[in-house]
């Protein structure tokens, strides 16, 4: 192993944290996290972890002190760092949206003209009004964006909607949605030759994990005459595996289907003759 570590700045706590701490372990890294511990080393393999404020870790990367970080999207466009973004991750996805106070009427974006609007992300949302035509008044604030329009401070608020439950015990209804968001991996530009070498056997892990947890592994039973038209539904990663079984003419077909087709081509198969379909999970798929 080589003697250089590759730092990376995660979130120290939060949904963010434990998806991001999640995924490292999937790829196989052992690490120590947790409580109040701000750094740790793998031990088996040449990565150290930085554990920060999210708002802090486009500005560290940025400056070189760590080399790579696990930031919201959003988070990385509001700060507007000179960083790289390696890759998306695809989970901790949100929207950053306009919500004003649910007894109000809304027709569309030119309700916020001249209002004042309640926010912890100005530059992402006044970038939006302005993409718009519309001209509002932001007023930047930290946390607790949603009781903004009840004690007078602002008409309406900017701020980042999961499931919408937020808006909803706060008296509040989503109107229009401003940015999409997930976790990324990004990168300082200037990386040495080592560590872009080891964040290329990085993103080899994360590419495996990603893709078996896109997809499912499927067994079936099938006589012969049925084949050709359940093989053209199967195609896998390159074409289905084809065992015979015991039973004359009867085979098993083993191949990989995309979490996205899963339930279309399941039916498919019913109705094309398929039999006793297992559909497995998977952990890691290598091409």
């Amino acid at each position: 192993m080589s003697n250089t570590n590759i730092r990376i700045a995660v979130q120290k706590s939060g949904r963010l944290s434990d998806d991001s701490l999640k995924l490292f372990k999937e790829c196989g890294i052992k690490f120590e996290s947790g409580g109040s511990k701000l750094r740790s080393i793998s031990s088996n393999f040449p990565i150290e972890f930085l554990f920060l404020r999210d708002d802090d870790i486009p500005g560290y990367v940025e400056d070189g002190v760590a080399d790579l970080g696990v930031i919201g999207l959003n988070v990385l466009e509001e700060n507007r760092k000179d960083v790289e973004i390696v890759k998306e991750l695809g989970f901790s996805k949100c929207r950053l949206s306009l919500a004003i106070p649910r007894n109000e009427v809304y027709t569309d974006l030119s309700y916020f003209e001249g209002k004042n609007i309640a926010t912890s992300y100005p530059n992402l949302t006044n970038t939006f009004l302005k993409s718009k035509g519309v001209s509002a008044h932001t007023h930047e604030i930290s946390g607790s964006v949603e009781i903004a329009p009840s004690i007078g401070l602002a008409e309406g608020i900017c701020d980042i909607v999961s499931t919408g439950g937020t808006l909803l015990s706060n008296g509040l209804k989503e109107v229009a949605e401003v940015f999409k968001s997930q976790a990324v991996l990004i990168s300082n530009k200037s990386l040495t030759a080592e560590k872009t070498s080891i964040l290329d056997k990085l993103t080899f892990r994360i590419d495996s994990v990603q893709r078996g947890q896109n997809a499912k592994y499927v067994v079936l039973n099938a006589e012969e005459k049925n084949l050709d038209k359940i093989i053209a539904l199967l195609p896998g990663m390159k074409s289905p595996s084809r065992v015979p079984l015991a039973e004359k003419g009867w085979y098993s077909l083993h191949s990989v289907i995309s979490e996205n087709d899963f339930w279309e081509i399941i039916e498919s198969l019913r109705e094309a003759g398929a039999q006793g379909i297992l559909v497995l999970p998977i952990e890691k798929m290598i091409l």
